[in-house]
């Protein structure tokens, strides 16, 4: 039987129709079972915390658990892999942290592409670091701190976290911007001790680890590490005031596998940045010393590229190797 031409038409556009509406009702209904946020570091600590409260506001906003799932070790490259290897369905994401922008030049055997292989869904928040030294330390300002240092080539001792850290890495952009010879010091615990009692000369700390330091008078801060001043610390100066262009934070976001539904992506990234708009969350994350960072996925995922593109050109011009 042949059909009219106008009938044919209308079944066509129809069929054509189809898979898109298959992909709004499939968005619609997301989730209906429990979603995994995986997370490279331990329980209990802040990035830890971040997820689960992340965790708590999206399942009561859709009606869903959001379970949180630690994965340890390697820099966080056995939560990324966990998640890259998983069905890019929406029901398996990871919790983005800058390690991921480092180790994506510091290793060169990882078994997945992290640019390539995670979906940017959402930014979430930024946490500065303060340059902070021992009230005895004898320069007081930035400036004062960069003619000291050159002053006494290789004698300033400058903590950080671990090797190829973000608290190492940033101390590594100040030396290259500065132009000053500084010996890193790598703790696995917090330096904040050994500041206190001279064995080191400066930290580029995480804001809510120093800030009680800073107001007590046993720590002083320099600079916050961000592009602009910190609203925790409002008369303390940016390094980019005396370093132009110097900007080094702690931030965290949320991806998922590539291939994920962009229906799903845009629904998650509508729902957390709901959340992260409203008061009672907005403060809690306040408490964590953080800034929020909401927007598109497609800001995150340029925000990762540069963060990944500015850690890789520290990485190779400090000669930073794993351990």
């Amino acid at each position: 039987m042949k059909l009219p031409r106008r009938n044919f038409l209308y079944l066509a556009a129809a069929a054509a129709a189809l898979p898109a509406v298959s992909r709004v009702t499939r968005a619609q209904a997301y989730p209906t079972r429990p979603v995994r946020i995986i997370v490279g570091f331990a329980a209990s600590g802040a990035t830890d915390i971040l997820a689960r409260l992340l965790g708590q506001v999206l399942s009561e906003r859709l009606g869903q658990q959001f379970v949180i799932e630690n994965r340890t070790g390697v820099a966080t490259n056995i939560a990324t892999e966990a998640v890259v290897r998983a069905p890019p369905d929406g029901y398996t994401l990871l919790l983005v942290v800058p390690a991921n922008a480092i180790s994506a030049t510091l290793y060169d055997n990882l078994n997945f592409n992290f640019i390539r292989d995670i979906t940017p869904v959402a930014s979430l928040l930024r946490v500065p670091f303060v340059m902070v030294v021992n009230p005895s330390f004898p320069a007081k300002t930035v400036p004062e701190f960069i003619t000291y240092a050159k002053a006494n080539p290789g004698k300033v001792k400058w903590a950080s976290t671990g090797n190829a850290t973000v608290t190492h890495v940033a101390g590594e952009l100040f030396k290259m911007m500065a132009g000053v010879n500084m010996v890193n010091v790598p703790y696995r615990g917090d330096p904040h001790v050994d500041l206190l009692g001279r064995q080191v000369d400066v930290y580029f700390s995480p804001m809510p680890a120093s800030i009680e330091y800073i107001k007590a008078g046993k720590l002083h801060g320099l600079a916050v590490t961000t592009a602009t001043r910190s609203e925790a610390l409002p008369d303390m100066p940016t390094v980019d005031e005396f370093v132009p262009g110097y900007e080094s934070s702690g931030w965290y976001g949320v991806g998922g596998p590539t291939g994920t539904p962009a229906e799903i992506v845009n629904k998650l990234n509508n729902e957390i940045n709901a959340a992260l708009a409203d008061p009672q969350l907005k403060a809690r994350l306040a408490d964590l010393g953080g800034t929020v960072i909401a927007g598109s996925p497609s800001d995150f995922g340029s925000f990762v590229a540069a963060e990944t593109e500015k850690w890789a050109k520290v990485i190779k011009s400090a000669g930073i190797k794993p351990e």
